[in-house]
């Protein structure tokens, strides 16, 4: 009796050992299949802007202008991640598209300042590394994205302002223009409208505290660029680059040259630019707090994007949206806005390019 005890004792612990290695087994399998299904995997968003972009104040002409330089924008940061390039090439390479263009409010088509200047900001991050570089108030760098990734590449600061970062500029031999290069007549003539306007000043007040905001901010489109990125490698990066906000004054910066405001990139959770009313993106850490929510409350890009644009940022009174790309390569292109001009191309080259609140 005993002997047949044992022997069956036997039996089932070697049945339960040999299911223990099966079921351990087809884990490390799934896991090594998760893990080759993700390897190559790439993709790229970008972002030129959000606010009150509206169908009917659109001429067609218009509306395929941006459609066409978006793509154009979009399919080369693509055409560098296809080809084993990095996110972060692909970042700068993008913006570099957009500054060039007189339909942003970048480079080219940077807003005006109360001054009549065109006052410059731009950032971008690594999220390999989370290195970082940022300048604010250059006025003669054709590209501020690129000023901005040599501060990251080829100094020990984070971010440079006005003269000194034009100084720089100077020394990495980057491309210097003369402030005309940026005069555009549609900007010009915002800012004669808006300081037409300011005679209408409205008395806000916010939590016992008196301001006066301008009427016409909320109401305005934002052309701030941006572009997040994934890479054959895993790393991620994000660069955002910007003329501010018309009619700004005394050397006011936004959320865009901020790292954790306007910009940021880390592997282990996403790469995000933002675009909106720079104060309330600033208050709210908008890139920072996205990350934050995927890192330590586990939720995925479009839970925690959707929470800050949503409800977060909202709340404090701002508006505007992100792009983001995460680890994995879902995307998410989240505004309160009533459009955002966006696009996006993951690694199969599917393209899906947006301006209105509905593709």
């Amino acid at each position: 009796m005993k002997k047949l005890f044992l022997l069956f004792s036997l039996s089932l612990f070697l049945a339960c050992n040999t299911s223990a290695e099966k079921e351990t087994k087809t884990n490390q399998t799934t896991e090594t299949e998760k893990a080759q299904d993700s390897v190559g995997n790439f993709g790229i968003v970008i972002h030129g802007g959000a606010g009150t972009i509206l169908k009917e104040n659109m001429s067609d002409s218009l509306e395929n202008a941006y459609k066409a330089k978006l793509e154009e924008a979009v399919r080369t940061g693509h055409e560098i991640l296809a080809n084993g390039g990095t996110a972060i090439e692909a970042v700068q390479r993008t913006i570099n598209i957009m500054e060039n263009s007189p339909l942003f409010n970048a480079g080219k088509g940077a807003v005006f300042t109360n001054e009549g200047k065109n006052e410059l900001d731009a950032s971008i991050m690594d999220g390999q590394t989370l290195n970082a570089g940022a300048v604010s108030g250059v006025t003669t760098v054709k590209n501020p994205i690129n000023l901005a990734w040599e501060v990251m590449e080829n100094s020990e600061h984070v971010m440079l302002s006005g003269k000194g970062a034009e100084q720089f500029a100077r020394e990495r031999d980057l491309e210097i223009v003369d402030p005309e290069y940026f005069y555009t007549e549609n900007r010009f003539k915002s800012l004669e409208r808006l300081k037409e306007r300011n005679s209408e000043k409205t008395e806000l007040d916010h939590d016992g505290k008196t301001a006066f905001v301008d009427p016409f901010i909320k109401d305005s489109k934002f052309g701030t660029v941006g572009c997040a990125a994934l890479d054959k490698n895993g790393n991620l990066a994000a660069g955002t680059s910007t003329g501010g906000m018309t009619n700004k004054k005394w050397g006011r910066i936004g959320d865009a040259p901020i790292i954790g405001a306007g910009t940021y990139a880390n592997n282990k959770t996403a790469a995000i630019s933002a675009t909106g009313w720079g104060e309330f993106f600033i208050r709210g850490v908008v890139a920072y707090d996205i990350s934050a929510l995927m890192e330590y409350k586990k939720m995925s890009l479009a839970e925690a994007a959707k929470e800050v644009i949503q409800n977060k940022n909202p709340d404090l009174g701002g508006s505007g949206g992100i792009i983001a790309i995460d680890h994995q390569g879902n995307v998410s292109m989240e505004f309160n806005t009533a459009g955002m001009y966006r696009a996006k191309m993951n690694k199969s080259g599917e393209l899906e390019i947006g301006i209105y609140s509905k593709l």
